[in-house]
């Protein structure tokens, strides 16, 4: 797999794992969440998302890293 395949692959399990990760419908249909508070939460599911969609590409580049 050539460096343009790894990346696009990579890039696409990052936005894939991101949008698994929202609990946007929760967050959406509830009226008692102000827009503050959705933006705060939509930052922490980002900041602890961050490790695995690390874990996701050290993987990809080197699979016998996480073995």
């Amino acid at each position: 797999m050539n460096f343009n395949k790894k990346t696009k692959m990579i890039i696409l399990l990052s936005l894939i794992w991101f949008m698994i990760t929202l609990p946007l419908p929760w967050i959406i249909n509830n009226p008692d969440v102000s827009e503050s508070s959705f933006y705060t939460i939509l930052g922490i599911i980002a900041i602890l998302s961050i490790p695995f969609v690390m874990l996701g590409v050290a993987w990809s580049i080197k699979p016998e890293l996480t073995t």
